[in-house]
């Protein structure tokens, strides 16, 4: 396995009743949304761009991500169009969508875990100018929506 952006996974936990699985970082593997499906999609291009965009392509990897799963995306590259997207939930969800504000735009991932400080654990496309897993401060985070088909 990858590198994960630096947490330890022995810090990592998931929502409480999730079933985990050894050295998954936390992945719910109960619902249809943990591994193999959205998140275990999206960690398979950890440390590259499937894109091919240099900038700006978070909400891209997302729609990708989104499509090979077999879920419907927003079509948008803007990070901000998944806040109306799918079904809103109150807070991380494992294979549940983070939007997020940032000093020039946003930035949406896909949660795959909360760190032992409840801070979310995200992957997400252009984190460092590649798709990244990592914790994220929870304050960042405006929105949380689940996928829909």
């Amino acid at each position: 396995m990858q590198e994960t952006g630096g947490f330890a996974e022995a810090n990592a936990a998931v929502m409480p009743g999730a079933e985990t699985v050894p050295n998954s970082g936390g992945v719910d593997t109960a619902s249809g949304f943990g591994s193999p499906g959205i998140v275990a999609t999206a960690r398979r291009y950890l440390g590259g761009n499937p894109t091919g965009r240099s900038s700006l392509w978070c909400a891209r990897f997302m729609n990708m991500v989104l499509q090979q799963t077999g879920h419907r995306g927003t079509g948008s590259d803007m990070a901000s169009s998944f806040a109306k997207y799918g079904q809103r939930v109150s807070g991380p969800q494992v294979g549940a969508i983070a939007v997020m504000g940032r000093r020039g735009g946003g930035h949406v991932g896909i949660i795959t875990g909360v760190d032992a400080k409840g801070n979310p654990i995200m992957i997400s496309g252009n984190s460092g100018h590649r798709v990244r897993e990592a914790p994220v401060s929870r304050g960042r985070i405006y929105a949380y929506v689940m996928p829909t088909n």
